[in-house]
């Protein structure tokens, strides 16, 4: 299983966090950047991720409601596709 470590502090604004969750994730090419396509990319992704986002205090204030759902939709996409794995700190 490969560990991916996401640091909070990075996802300043939608842009940003997009942009850095493409690269960290290995994200596709056609990867369209919001929330509806993570969802599908990861709901999707049977290679095996263990997902540790660390300072997701900052997430949510940072970003706010968008932050929050993105978030759960972590949360969610764990609890859907047994090979994701998710832990926030």
């Amino acid at each position: 299983m490969k560990e991916i470590h996401l640091n909070g502090a990075k996802m300043l604004d939608k842009a940003a966090t997009h942009a850095y969750l493409k690269q960290e994730l290995n994200l596709p090419a056609h990867y369209d950047e919001n929330l509806d396509a993570l969802w599908d990319c990861l709901s999707t992704d049977f290679a095996g991720k263990k997902i540790t986002i660390d300072r997701s205090d900052l997430v949510a204030a940072q970003l706010g409601a968008y932050g929050a759902s993105l978030l759960q939709l972590f949360r969610d996409v764990a609890a859907e596709n047994p090979h994701i794995e998710v832990h926030m700190k």
